[in-house]
């Protein structure tokens, strides 16, 4: 019995120290795997995500499709991912790991190389008002257009055509009327049996139309109100029309003849001669995606016309003086007046 307990005290004891010995190894374990995991934690806390990504090799076709059309180049090499760990991202959004598209060219045939347009064209309507020794007109209306280069934004120059009407004062016209009849006088006392009967109700008219080339400058171009300065010269053609009441008959063949009233011119006045012009306008364009503008001008021409002085009524026209006769000198005087006009540039 006691040699039984002995042995079942010796067994115990040697269970007991292997109990301890493993109970001490797995605290040990247990603590140095806290710590590793500690220490891994903060490592990978401390660190970026790295993806191990490889993008694939682009085809020819896969080429093409991601080509810009602009003529700038367009950076084919992907970035590492080391250095970019989130470049995955771009390719994504780009295609194939490209860079950005180049920056696209919109400059055209048409488009100077600050993007604005090559030409100007223009087109407007208004009134003149004569000035100077041309204070014998009266005011009426105009109109003009041209076209032409544009070099830049500010700078180009336009070939431009221009029709200005003018009416004429009553008191030139019966200051006309009476020198008329007063030939009329004349060739009646000097010719009994042919009597011709005296004007009355005499109107006439003024038109001036040119040609000329002018350099413009604008002041400011872009969206909203715009100005610019112009001028220039070039050919200028003045005419002067003195018209009568007249009965015009016209026949026609399925209808019959029938009667109409008509002006009927009965003198009538040239002069050519080189001209200026110099003025200012204002625009309005529309958007910064449009070319129209709207536009507002005023100018001053100055016609050099040579004058030709005119003969008195005592001095009728012959073979002699048929050259120089003149029943209307003022149409030769120096030319001047503003032309308004008002229009659309494009």
């Amino acid at each position: 019995m006691l040699k039984n307990e002995a042995q079942w005290i010796s067994f115990s004891g040697r269970a007991l120290a292997v109990v301890a010995v493993l109970a001490g190894s797995l605290f040990l374990h247990a603590q140095t795997t806290a710590n590793d995991a500690a220490g891994s934690v903060a490592s990978v806390s401390a660190q970026e995500p790295i993806f191990h990504l490889q993008d694939a090799a682009l085809s020819s076709s896969d080429t093409e499709a991601y080509s810009s059309s602009s003529d700038e180049q367009v950076g084919t090499e992907v970035a590492s991912n080391t250095t970019d760990p989130f470049h995955f991202l771009n390719a994504m959004q780009y295609g194939g790991g490209r860079q950005r598209y180049g920056r696209p060219r919109y400059r055209g045939s048409n488009t100077n190389a600050d993007g604005s347009p090559k030409w100007d064209f223009f087109v407007g309507g208004g009134f003149n008002v004569p000035t100077g020794q041309f204070n014998y007109a009266t005011t009426k209306w105009g109109f003009g257009g041209g076209g032409g280069r544009m070099f830049n934004a500010h700078v180009g120059v336009n070939l431009e055509f221009n029709y200005d009407e003018f009416g004429m004062t009553s008191s030139t016209l019966n200051d006309q009327e009476n020198l008329y009849n007063t030939y009329i006088d004349l060739y009646n006392a000097q010719n009994p049996g042919n009597t011709v009967p005296t004007i009355q109700n005499l109107d006439g008219n003024n038109h001036v139309w040119s040609f000329t080339l002018d350099p413009v400058y604008n002041l400011r171009a872009g969206e909203g109100l715009g100005a610019y300065i112009v001028g220039g010269g070039g050919f200028y053609h003045k005419v002067a029309d003195f018209t009568v009441p007249a009965i015009g008959t016209y026949c026609d063949p399925y209808y019959g003849c029938y009667q109409y009233s008509a002006n009927q011119t009965i003198d009538h006045y040239t002069s050519n001669a080189f001209g200026v012009n110099v003025g200012a306008g204002v625009t309005y364009k529309f958007s910064r995606f449009a070319n129209q503008r709207l536009y507002g001008e005023v100018r001053y021409v100055y016609m050099f016309n040579s004058y030709r002085p005119g003969v008195t009524i005592n001095t009728p026209p012959s073979a002699d003086n048929a050259g120089v006769y003149n029943d209307f000198p003022q149409n030769s005087q120096r030319t001047s007046y503003f032309p308004v006009k008002f229009g659309l540039r494009f």
